[in-house]
């Protein structure tokens, strides 16, 4: 599958962010894009897709639920291949989460700070299977 055939659902709160991340993932060439502000609606739509997401783009710091745990729901019930966290969190929170991901054997290919940058975006793509 061609890297810009990625199905993405994107997972952040703040509307403003929502919409310039979709946004910048269109100008990569990123069409295939689901988007939501919350883990609720989310998993419901992740549980409604013919098949599972290729990625979970998710924020952190949702009103109702982690995204690294939003991650480790949507992986055990096998609704996502992998996943990246976007987030404004400092660089030490970022790789605790990381760390914590790698412990739980989540399929999290990295994280990566507001706004979305599009270099760092397709290195941690790279390391998709």
């Amino acid at each position: 599958m061609l890297k810009h055939d990625l199905r993405i659902l994107v997972v952040e709160d703040h509307p403003f962010q929502l919409a310039a991340t979709q946004c910048l993932l269109n100008s990569y060439g990123f069409h295939h894009l689901t988007a939501t502000h919350d883990a609720e609606t989310a998993l419901l739509l992740m549980r409604q897709a013919p098949q599972p997401f290729d990625l979970l783009l998710c924020d952190q710091c949702l009103p109702d639920l982690g995204g690294l745990e939003l991650i480790g729901l949507a992986s055990s019930q096998r609704l996502i291949q992998s996943a990246i966290i976007l987030s404004s969190l400092s660089l030490g929170e970022l790789e605790a989460l990381e760390r914590q991901a790698n412990l739980r054997r989540l399929p999290l290919l990295g994280y990566l700070s507001k706004p979305l940058n599009r270099r760092e975006f397709s290195t941690l793509l790279q390391r998709k299977p």
